[in-house]
């Protein structure tokens, strides 16, 4: 191309008016098809080279000055430059190529800090149902990661402190250079030996190895609202493990977990138990007390109740959460029917059975069995 002005607006298919964001537009997607880890082919290698020089030209505001001049900014002297696009003054190296392509640089990110948010730990404890409905005060063995007393965090020995990295120079990063294709690619990663803090601890605290925490059993006193639930969880801000260099901890998460009880099964607010009665207090009726989660109540069997009869207690459940307002109780009747009877009682039944008209009997004139056990539950 020597002798000849190359048309670099033409290269990148835009007019001689196009804003410097419209150039840059066009150079993006250019490069996204043209690009050899896209498009192996030989020929878009080629072009690629091209609509890279000409976006390096245009978007330099003196270059670009000088093509609409009538000029070519790389025809003196400039036969590398063009030969090799990416070593061109003002275009330093591949990171430029992704700072278009893909919106960043390959700027370094700079060394990040030693000191680390906490992570968040979980603690299940275990309450009674009464603990549960009703709240309680408890105080609470965990352990956890906490600050390093001996060091406060910094992970140093007394006396001593942090050094500037001799690898990274403080950076928290080295870089290497690779050549390609394309030319020279400077790629970057954190520093191995500091890690990427830019800072080396060259006598570590004794008692934490230089971590800035420890771990270490405290005792923490949680107040667990009445009317919580199986499976939910107490969030305390702060009292989770201790950060890497001493950072702020995370949070502790307390998840309850109910207790079976002897007596009560909970659904939510309400409460449900089951009683025994006998037949004979069943059909005549009696008074039963039971003694509840904070009180002892009175319960009325009617006359006639039947196996399976619920009595609901109103206001005898668990409090809901948050709030004064509690559920009901629920309280099951199961009638027992004696399975062993000796000579009297078997005596005194068939009588009852006579009078009621109840008695089984294969061979009765009313129609045998079946129609005796029909009249029986036809009875009131």
């Amino acid at each position: 191309m020597a002798g000849t002005v190359r048309d670099y607006y033409a290269q990148l298919g835009v007019g001689q008016d196009a804003t410097a964001e419209e150039i840059k537009r066009a150079y993006r997607k250019l490069a996204r098809e043209l690009h050899p880890d896209v498009n192996p082919d030989p020929s878009a290698q080629d072009r690629f080279k091209d609509v890279t020089t000409a976006y390096e030209v245009l978007s330099d505001p003196e270059k670009r000055r000088i093509v609409d001049l009538g000029g070519d900014p790389l025809s003196n002297g400039g036969a590398g430059q063009a030969g090799n696009p990416f070593t061109g003054a003002g275009f330093s190296g591949f990171g430029d190529i992704f700072e278009t392509f893909f919106g960043g640089g390959t700027a370094g990110r700079g060394p990040r800090s030693r000191v680390r948010q906490g992570a968040d730990a979980l603690l299940r404890v275990d309450l009674s149902l009464e603990e549960m409905a009703f709240g309680v005060h408890k105080d609470i063995a965990v352990e956890t990661a906490v600050i390093c007393q001996t060091c406060h965090g910094d992970g140093c020995a007394p006396g001593t402190q942090p050094r500037t990295c001799e690898t990274c120079a403080g950076r928290g990063e080295v870089q290497s250079m690779q050549r390609s294709l394309l030319g020279p690619v400077m790629s970057s990663r954190p520093c191995p030996t500091c890690g990427g803090t830019g800072q080396r601890i060259p006598s570590p605290c004794p008692s934490c190895a230089g971590e800035g925490r420890i771990r270490a059993r405290r005792t923490i006193s949680v107040d667990v609202p009445g009317g919580i639930e199986d499976g939910m969880r107490i969030r305390m801000s702060g009292q989770g493990e201790v950060g890497p260099g001493g950072g702020p901890a995370g949070d502790l998460y307390i998840e309850v977990t109910e207790r079976e009880h002897e007596t009560f099964t909970r659904d939510g607010s309400d409460l449900h138990c089951t009683i025994a009665v006998p037949m004979t207090a069943a059909a005549l009726g009696t008074e039963l007390s039971l003694s509840t989660l904070d009180s002892e109540e009175q319960i009325e069997i009617r006359p006639g109740t039947q196996s399976g009869a619920v009595i609901t207690m109103r206001g005898k459940g668990v409090p809901r959460l948050r709030s004064s307002v509690r559920g009901d109780l629920h309280v099951h009747v199961e009638v027992r029917t004696p399975s062993r009877l000796d000579d009297a009682q078997e005596s005194l039944l068939r009588q009852l059975a006579a009078l009621r008209d109840e008695e089984v009997s294969v061979s009765s004139a009313r129609g045998g069995l079946f129609s005796k056990v029909r009249d029986a539950f036809g009875q009131r």
